[in-house]
Parts: structure tokens; sequence; C-alpha cells
């Protein structure tokens, strides 16, 4: 099953809900361009810097494990990564390096063999339209940007993060503006994704209709 949408549109959190409900496993692939931008900022690499970026890859060994609670932790050749690449200076970094093709073919066989193995809820961007293209369900969850921006920035002040709203508004939209603009797997609705606004209804009434989807797609 692929979910789709701009950030913020409530993705990973439902996804991993829906996971749990149905016994799946979640995939936040999200999660795996944040671990390429966090580590180009930390080796002190732009994440516009293509080349450089690039040349970094084959020393990257990104890790993902799930624990009990159904949690996705990330690691970073062997460093837990999972609170980092949340960071509002990560996010810009992962969303210049998503643009990268040569980042793109780096986690594409990563994110298909995933696919291929597991009964998976996979979330991100490109999922029905690129990575899982097949796949028998395909939701895309969208919002406006100051609803999907309100949402971010009071997880983010969950975690202590000095930022403001204004902020994190800025960012949210730079973002879409970058990831609905890139030639490479563009942010785009799949043609056969069941399209779901949650801008009027909370997380409980947006679970309980992705079940509800889900239920009668696949007949459980």
């Amino acid at each position: 099953m692929a979910i789709d949408g701009p950030s913020g549109a409530g993705k990973s959190t439902l996804a991993r809900m829906a996971a749990g409900r149905f016994g799946l496993i979640h995939v936040d692939t999200g999660a795996l361009y944040r671990c390429v931008g966090l580590y180009a900022l930390r080796r002190g690499v732009s994440s516009k810097d293509a080349a450089g970026v690039t040349s970094l890859l084959p020393e990257i060994d990104i890790g993902m494990r799930h624990g009990g609670d159904g949690v996705q932790r990330m690691f970073i050749n062997g460093g837990d990564v999972t609170d980092d690449i949340r960071l509002p200076e990560t996010s810009l970094c992962a969303s210049d390096v998503s643009a990268l093709p040569s980042v793109r073919a780096f986690l594409l066989d990563m994110q298909k063999e995933m696919a291929n193995k597991y009964d998976i809820i996979m979330d991100g961007r490109d999922i029905g339209t690129v990575v899982m293209p097949g796949a028998g369900l395909k939701v895309f969850l969208t919002a406006p940007p100051e609803i999907r921006a309100e949402r971010r920035y009071r997880e983010l002040l969950g975690k202590a993060v000095d930022t403001t709203f204004e902020e994190v508004l800025r960012d949210m939209e730079l973002r879409d503006r970058n990831d609905s603009s890139r030639e490479a797997a563009p942010l785009t609705t799949a043609g056969d994704a069941v399209v779901v606004d949650t801008a009027r209804i909370g997380l409980e009434d947006s679970f309980d209709l992705l079940c509800s989807i889900i239920s009668e797609r696949f007949g459980l």
C-alpha cells in the first residue's frame, strides 16, 4: 500500500497507525532522505552540491529498525539518528538532496526491495508513482500549508525545538515548491490514488477514514 502527500499531511503518523491496525510493516521513506541530508550536513557538504552529496553516498549505511511500539528508528553507520533527522535544518537538507537523481537512485533499490519482501504500508512523495506503481491501494493525503505547518509546529514544540510558526510555515512552503518542481520524481498525485483531505478532520477521524478505505479495498 502506498501513501503519498506533502510534508505535514499526516502520512507517517497515519501509516504507522494503520500498519499497527492491520499487522503490516510501516516504512517512512522520507526518513531515508532525511538521513542523507543529515549526513551531508554533518560532513559540511552543501545539500545543494550535487557532486559533493553524490560523493558521500558510498559512505552512508542507512539502517531501519522497528521497535515493539511500532516506531521506525533510523541509523546512520550504526548511530541512532531518529530524533536528529526531524530537526528543521535537516528537513531543508532532505528536501534539497531528494531532488538529486543520484540520491533517488541510491535509495530506490532499497525501497523496492522492502516493498517486494514485506507486506507494508510505505509513505513518501513518489511511492504510488515511482516506487510502487502497482500497489493494491494508493492514497494521497493533503491539507493546506497553514494547517500542515501548525501541526508540525506543535510537534516541534513538544520536542523542545526552538522555532516559530512563521519559520515552520516558510520552510514547509519551500519544501512544497522543491518537492513539486524537481525534475526527478516530483510530488504528484497518482491517477488511480484515493485523495484524502485531512484539513477539516482530526487525527482519529482521519485514521478511521483511512482504515475504512483499506478495509473496503482489500475486503478486511
